[in-house]
């Protein structure tokens, strides 16, 4: 019963039994074998039994869709252009950051006698800036492993 649940749990695996027998033969000495026809006549006991379970060999189909070489260029082509358009957005944001924390950097509010107030109030444009900078850097770097 567990073999044949193994089996269906399996799938295509295959499950091979070996069967070990210890024989007495007439003279009284043991003989030790798996093949079933030489217990025949004999006085016999089952030693051991052992499942040995071989996977399925997997089978690539012949008629598997590849990649053609133009298709593949017309994907990577599609890719650059997509990064080249996010690039270009990026370097914009990142331009108007810079001019906003630019324009920031020239205001000095009367309540900010204090050098820590102006570097709290300037601390998202700085982060904005960043931000911006780490994206136009990354894109670069994605369409430079596409060239």
């Amino acid at each position: 019963m567990i073999l044949v649940g193994f089996g269906v749990l399996a799938g295509t695996a295959q499950a091979q039994v070996t069967e070990i027998y210890k024989c007495v033969d007439a003279n009284g000495k043991p003989l030790y074998t798996s093949d079933k026809r030489d217990t025949a006549g004999r006085k016999c006991e089952l030693v051991s039994r052992e499942v040995n379970v071989v996977p399925a060999q997997k089978k690539t189909p012949s008629a598997f869709p590849r990649e053609s070489a133009s298709d593949r260029l017309a994907a990577t082509n599609r890719q650059r252009s997509a990064l080249e358009q996010e690039l270009q957005n990026e370097e914009g944001l990142l331009a108007k950051a810079k001019n906003d924390l630019a324009a920031q950097e020239a205001v000095r509010n009367g309540d900010e006698r204090n050098y820590a107030r102006v570097l709290e109030r300037l601390k998202p444009f700085q982060e904005d800036v960043a931000l911006h900078q780490k994206n136009v850097d990354a894109l670069r770097n994605e369409l430079g492993r596409l060239r």
